[in-house]
């Protein structure tokens, strides 16, 4: 490991001066200790997780039986499943547990993903007690950290046959006082949407017919420590939103750019043709895209942190005639091959686009893409398979570049961009690479750790953020390869539990994997290990 930090060193892709006092942490790493599995493979039985202090349950969402699978933890090496707390409608997309108090949100989509959802309440134990209506396809759930409210993303996804296409919005549940039932009786709801005049230039709006509040569609939540703002990533516009929780309106939604793989230290492997790692630049631009996100301070300034999935729009039906068949309603993607390039702008087209090289990449034709009487000028892909660090006004500081797929490469390269379900390496070159899903964070001896997990090979990446402009690369685990309690595949939901608030009293990170079904708990490792996380506060007795 080492080694391959003083490599990334050399090529100048950590370097620069330290935010924090002291030293980073070159040692942060993470060692399984117990898992929780369903034996359910493939069918999202673990996707996202939260956590109880008080009464030391994971509560993971189990969207194979429609349920909250409700797990004890006070053993960790050997976590318990007590009961499963049954959801209505299309079953749970996302949970998360009241800061302080015992009640816990669960965001719940419509059987017909077009409807309205809810947001049901439940306490620790599994008692109902009660449901707020929100907006179509609530597909995540966060409180505030004073606990007074709950905000959901509403997707809002079009139908298959994009005839019915909701609006895209942010619901801001404020609950009343009192006990857990009390609180959920007396709360309102609040839904911020979107308007034309606050989206900003190059915001990807391409739907078929969809006006900016339709085609806007909330993937994730940040809040900011004052409960005050949040920023929601809007994935398939390549966009972040920033939202005032407190008048429940949007105050901008703002393009993320694209990156440009043709640049030292931005290489890619664009092939599954290509008989093996071929990490190399590219004349490509990847829409960020990004799935999570989260936000923390340094000094008096606030800093987004996103996992760079990306996401294509892909909407077909079945042929009413040929029920073998199907028809394509919106379709963006295509593969590099298939793109009629400009030959002025590339006039080495017929090269690039052979399968060892760009033809297998895949791209798209919707906005920004722009097919002119020439052909296309510019090819863009989905997603930077990196992590990327922003300031609160959506101004890229830092982006990881081709770290992940260099560091996956020394790691594991009998998996390097592999699937989730089988051991095939290259597989997703052409697709997203590595596929970075979800990132938490973590204070460990008064530094900011970033936990990035990576759904397609799997595990997790460690990184010190607390210079913001320039992360230290800390470690990389993947229990696939080489964990006792493994495997785990396809890890989806990442939380952190601080040391204050541990069974063992030292720092967790608990990952569900949405195709094993499995639910592992990691131990954070790092020298002189100490908690110095700010939000460690006794909860409530209730």
């Amino acid at each position: 490991m080492k080694m391959l930090v003083l490599c990334l060193a050399t090529l100048g892709l950590l370097a620069g001066q330290a935010f924090a006092a002291g030293p980073p942490l070159e040692d942060v790493t993470l060692v399984p200790l117990g898992t929780y599995d369903t034996g359910v493979f493939d069918e999202s039985a673990a996707e996202i997780v939260a956590y109880h202090a008080k009464s030391k349950r994971l509560f993971i969402t189990n969207a194979f039986d429609g349920a909250i699978d409700v797990v004890d933890i006070h053993d960790v090496t050997a976590p318990e499943l007590l009961f499963q707390i049954p959801t209505g409608g299309g079953g749970p997309t996302s949970v998360a547990v009241h800061p302080r108090r015992g009640l816990i949100a669960v965001a719940v989509m419509a059987d017909t993903k077009t409807d309205d959802g809810t947001v049901e309440f439940f306490s620790t134990n599994g008692e109902p007690l009660g449901s707020v209506g929100v907006g179509a396809l609530p597909d995540m759930v966060v409180w505030t950290h004073d606990g007074r409210k709950v905000l959901v993303a509403n997707e809002g996804e079009p139908s298959d046959d994009y005839l019915t296409d909701p609006e895209g919005s942010v619901s801001i549940i404020t609950l009343g006082v009192g006990q857990p039932d009390k609180m959920v009786q007396q709360a309102t709801v609040q839904t911020a949407g979107f308007s034309d005049g606050i989206v900003g230039p190059g915001v990807r709006i391409y739907g078929p017919g969809a006006s900016a509040a339709q085609d806007l569609e909330p993937e994730y939540i940040a809040v900011s420590k004052d409960d005050k703002t949040a920023w929601v990533t809007c994935q398939e516009n390549n966009a972040i939103a920033m939202l005032d929780v407190e008048t429940a309106q949007f105050q901008w939604v703002r393009s993320l750019g694209y990156k440009d793989h043709s640049l030292a230290g931005n290489a890619l492997d664009a092939s599954n043709k290509d008989d093996g790692i071929n990490i190399a630049n590219w004349p490509v631009l990847g829409m960020y895209q990004p799935d999570a996100i989260a936000t923390y301070r340094v000094g008096n300034d606030q800093y987004l942190i996103t996992a760079n999935e990306g996401d294509a729009r892909e909407y077909v039906i079945e042929d009413p005639e040929d029920p073998e068949e199907e028809i394509d309603i919106f379709v963006e993607e295509t593969r590099g091959k298939k793109l009629d390039l400009d030959p002025t702008v590339f006039p080495d087209a017929e090269t690039l686009q052979e399968n060892e090289n760009l033809g297998r990449l895949k791209v798209t034709t919707s906005y920004p893409a722009v097919e002119g009487e020439a052909g296309y000028a510019e090819i863009y892909s989905f997603g930077t398979r990196s992590f990327s660090i922003w300031t609160a006004e959506g101004d890229l500081v830092f982006d990881s570049g081709e770290q992940f797929a260099q560091i996956t490469a020394a790691f594991t390269p009998e998996l390097f961009n592999a699937t989730n379900d089988e051991d095939d390496p290259d597989a997703r070159s052409d697709d997203k690479g590595c596929e970075v899903e979800s990132v938490t964070l973590g204070k460990i001896n008064g530094r900011t750790i970033a936990f990035i997990g990576l759904e397609r090979i799997g595990g997790v990446m460690i990184y010190d953020v607390s210079n913001p402009v320039s992360p230290t690369f800390c470690d990389y685990v993947n229990n696939r390869v080489d964990g006792e309690v493994g495997p785990d595949l396809g890890p989806e939901g990442l939380t952190f539990i601080p040391a204050g608030k541990s069974p063992i009293d030292e720092p967790l990170l608990v990952v569900a994997n949405e195709v094993s079904g499995t639910t592992t708990i990691f131990v954070v490792i790092a020298p002189d290990d100490d908690d110095d996380d700010d939000d460690d506060d006794d909860e409530d007795d209730d």
